[in-house]
């Protein structure tokens, strides 16, 4: 696959990197894109990159499960990724297309991206770290589960629309801190849902040229409208998102030892402590 051109203008309009300034890192909100028609990004790319990509960086299966599903309860849709992606537009599906950085065209294309936001970002919380890129496709009306996720998040709508629906990151009546060290040890990125959460949600909705910032770790889970949807999130880690993670899993080290650890403060102020006493452990752990 050969790279494109890169791209002409900025995708991101001034106006859209005031309202991320205002935002990051901590608040969920609608922002706006001017990302053309990219080739990269047409169906038929889309599924000749899930066919070359490995299984483990593809996820897909039907898309009218429910919103608070076990991940080992989600069916398979009966199809291969590429056939997935060439019929979305009946087949009833959800698919997800991992890690595109390590393919060459698409590490430039998100680079590119992350690059125009690196004003915004590095004053705030460093240097971007990690940039990995994610590419939903999905049918209309299916599902997203709730779930959340360990990075900072741009989530581009390029075709169809779908409903973002966000809880504040860190608040323990929809993710439990113990959900938290669950995650971060391990497991899976889904969380349980209750139909009271419902009243807690913000509601982002979304269409071509809409895009919305995703707090480290905010709940969510997303509504797909009546038309087929294509949605690039773009994403990277801080410093800070690391030293999150890292103060879960030695809470989960605390908690098996009998305790009741708190949640650890989100930003800016950080329980430093805890974190090197975690690398440590873990390397004194690995020694042994």
């Amino acid at each position: 696959m050969t790279a494109p051109q890169p791209i002409a203008a900025p995708v991101f309009p001034p106006a859209t990197l005031a309202a991320m300034a205002a935002l990051y890192p901590q608040q969920a909100g609608l922002l706006h894109h001017h990302l053309p028609d990219h080739p990269l990004l047409s169906l038929e790319a889309l599924a000749e990159l899930g066919e070359g990509l490995p299984a483990s960086e593809v996820e897909y299966n039907p898309g009218d499960v429910p919103i608070g599903i076990r991940p080992e309860d989600i069916p398979s849709n009966g199809l291969s990724i590429g056939e997935t992606i060439r019929t979305i537009d009946g087949n009833g599906s959800w698919a997800v297309l991992k890690n595109i950085e390590n393919v060459p065209a698409y590490r430039a294309l998100l680079m590119d991206l992350l690059g125009e936001l690196e004003p915004v970002v590095n004053p705030r919380t460093g240097a971007m770290l990690t940039p990995q890129g994610f590419i939903f496709i999905s049918s209309p009306g299916s599902i997203t589960p709730f779930h959340f996720d360990p990075e900072h998040n741009i989530l581009l709508q390029l075709r169809g629309t779908k409903v973002m629906n966000v809880w504040p990151a860190g608040d323990e009546r929809f993710a439990h801190r113990r959900e938290h060290e669950r995650y971060h040890t391990g497991g899976h990125r889904n969380l349980p849902w209750e139909d009271a959460y419902r009243e807690g949600a913000q509601q982002v909705p979304l269409g071509p040229g809409d895009a919305v910032l995703m707090p480290v770790m905010a709940p969510h889970f997303v509504a797909n409208g009546d038309a087929p949807s294509i949605s690039l999130s773009i994403t990277w880690r801080s410093e800070w998102s690391y030293r999150e993670s890292e103060a879960h899993a030695a809470n989960a080290a605390l908690r098996r030892m009998g305790l009741d650890p708190a949640m650890p403060p989100r930003w800016p102020s950080y329980a430093w402590a805890k974190t090197v006493a975690w690398r440590i452990a873990r390397k004194l752990h690995m020694v042994h």
